[in-house]
């Protein structure tokens, strides 16, 4: 995998500029972007930017974390607070995303998605009003463990960092989930997957590997 340099802001304006060349693979008239990663990626910076890169391109552009559909801690914690195969398989809510994220975005949809459901902080539902998308907008949703959920992106970008990288930059509390990242490379292979990948060892000195099956 043969990776150039590139800044965070291209980086924005090059994926905001692919996704305007895009159309829904659902039919529908929503695009959806992922930028995935682990929490030590900082996925929610490269997210925000290309979320800005959109709207000056016109575009209407709703943002969601995934960190907002944490499932609540009597069932994150069932097996432990520090179990990597359940913080691996069953952390995230990724059914409350089907069903207030991307299925209100399908062909026929009523555009209304919900932000975020849950607050792991208060572990209670956020109550958060629900947010309409316009017609022709674009989803952005950002996190880890994102891909291998079969979830309906049109386009998405894996923010790689490399086993020595990762440990470095996952707080000594939360190194426990380090095997569920190895677990993802393993069996996800977010990597191979992706339609671009980002190296990100070097908060200040990205790379990527252009667009798969482009010549940039």
């Amino acid at each position: 995998m043969r990776f150039e340099a590139i800044t965070w802001e291209r980086l924005a304006e090059a994926i905001a500029a692919r996704t305007d060349t895009l159309e829904p693979a659902d039919g529908g008239p929503w695009l959806k972007v992922a930028v995935d990663g682990a929490p030590a990626a900082r996925t929610g910076e490269p997210a925000e930017r290309v979320a800005q890169a959109l709207r000056v391109r016109g575009r209407a552009v709703l943002v969601v974390s995934t960190e907002g559909f944490l499932r609540p801690a009597s069932l994150r914690y069932e097996y432990g607070k520090q179990d990597p195969d359940s913080y691996y398989g069953s952390w995230f809510d990724t059914g409350a995303l089907w069903r207030e994220v991307f299925g209100p975005l399908e062909a026929g949809g009523s555009g209304r998605v919900l932000p975020d459901l849950w607050d792991p902080v208060t572990d209670r539902a956020t109550r958060s009003p629900y947010r309409s998308l316009p017609e022709g907008g674009a989803l952005v949703v950002h996190g880890p463990l994102l891909l291998g959920h079969w979830f309906p992106f049109d386009l998405s970008v894996h923010l790689r960092l490399s086993p020595g990288a990762l440990r470095r930059r996952t707080e000594e509390v939360e190194r426990w989930t380090l095997p569920a990242f190895a677990r993802y490379e393993d069996e996800a292979a977010p990597g191979d997957h992706a339609d671009a990948v980002v190296r990100a060892d070097d908060p200040l000195h990205p790379a990527w590997t252009g667009w798969r099956g482009a010549a940039g």
